[in-house]
């Protein structure tokens, strides 16, 4: 598998609004794999391969390329930042993190943490209390001459490196950088065992996912699939302290079929279809519904007059955190079943 760019995904920043040096990476990646690409209005990259059908089917993946971060709304006299949430944080997740904050003339790294004291002179009192995302500062170190480095709008990502750990590879932002990579790899697949496919196939790498679908839903309006594949990372609980019940997924037991969520629920005849699809080719899934939260493909399934719609999703442990783990047997399930289902159609 090309974890080589997984990793370049997964390290280059692209907050919700921000994701241009993301869409130029996957650009090149793409290049040789599409016969159209464009960047629409909102900044999605919008990948389209032709298919060989008379009247093809029109099939589009929605992989979004934002990862969760920050804005900053403030900077003060003596050079702290002040910043707002770009995406859901916990914020007991935040505290001593380094960060790279990203400005129009470069890269610069800093420290976050709460406002307040430090436990040596705190009072009982203050310990119980847990900041909320909007209390934390950051720290570049440039005191005062920050007011001339870093301006209202630059935006803040978490700075730490991709790892390999066994089985598991650990990043922030594979949610959803993995999916920038299945809609990459699944493609790179396809061509490289010399499948054909009728259908029109669009695989777009949309904006502003983390802040409610808002790329996917103007790319949707354009394409106008029939079948729409909202292509992202899941809760994957299977760790201590969570109920059996909720752990969404299990890490190692195949890539997820999304049968429901906060935002949409999956086509029935698109579920049993890829059911089949896994059990004839042997790739390991496992079903999944998630109480609450959305992904790309409700924005697909409602857009113009709607369209029959699924999710395909990598279960990721500690999710929107910079620890966030995803196992390869999954990704290369996920990458798997995308390549057959296209390569059927």
């Amino acid at each position: 598998m090309n974890i080589d760019l997984l990793k370049r995904l997964c390290e280059t920043p692209g907050v919700a609004g921000r994701e241009e040096r993301v869409r130029d990476l996957i650009a090149a990646e793409a290049a040789s794999l599409f016969d159209d690409i464009r960047t629409d209005a909102m900044g999605s990259l919008v990948c389209t391969r032709r298919g060989k059908g008379k009247h093809p089917e029109k099939i589009m993946l929605a992989c979004h390329m934002d990862e969760i971060g920050f804005i900053v709304s403030h900077v003060t006299d003596k050079g702290f930042l002040h910043v707002q949430p770009l995406g859901g944080f916990d914020p007991r997740n935040l505290f001593s993190r380094r960060v790279l904050v990203v400005t129009d003339k470069g890269d610069h790294r800093g420290v976050m943490n709460p406002e307040g004291k430090p436990i040596h002179i705190q009072a009982a009192e203050d310990r119980k209390k847990v900041p909320e995302p909007g209390d934390f500062i950051i720290d570049t170190g440039h005191g005062a001459a920050a007011k001339d480095i870093f301006r209202v709008g630059d935006t803040v990502v978490m700075d730490e490196p991709f790892i390999e750990m066994g089985d598991k590879l650990v990043s922030k932002a594979l949610d959803n950088r993995v999916a920038c990579w299945l809609g990459l790899e699944a493609v790179r697949r396809l061509v490289a065992k010399g499948r054909s496919h009728d259908c029109e196939l669009t695989v777009a790498f949309t904006v502003q996912e983390e802040v409610g679908l808002r790329g996917a839903r103007t790319v949707a309006f354009q394409v106008k699939p029939d079948i729409g594949i909202g292509v992202d990372t899941t809760l994957c609980c299977d760790t201590p302290g969570v109920p059996e019940k909720d752990r969404t997924t299990v890490s190692g037991a195949g890539f997820g079929l999304h049968i429901k969520d906060g935002s949409f629920i999956a086509d029935t005849a698109l579920v049993a279809e890829f059911e089949a699809l896994a059990k004839q080719k042997d790739i390991p899934f496992q079903r999944t519904v998630l109480a609450s939260g959305g992904q790309d493909g409700a924005a697909l399934q409602q857009a113009a007059s709607g369209a029959r719609a699924i999710g395909i999703v990598v279960g990721t442990r500690y999710i929107h955190t910079v620890t966030e783990m995803v196992d390869r047997t999954d990704l290369k399930a996920a990458r798997d079943i995308l390549t057959a289902f296209i390569a059927a159609h």
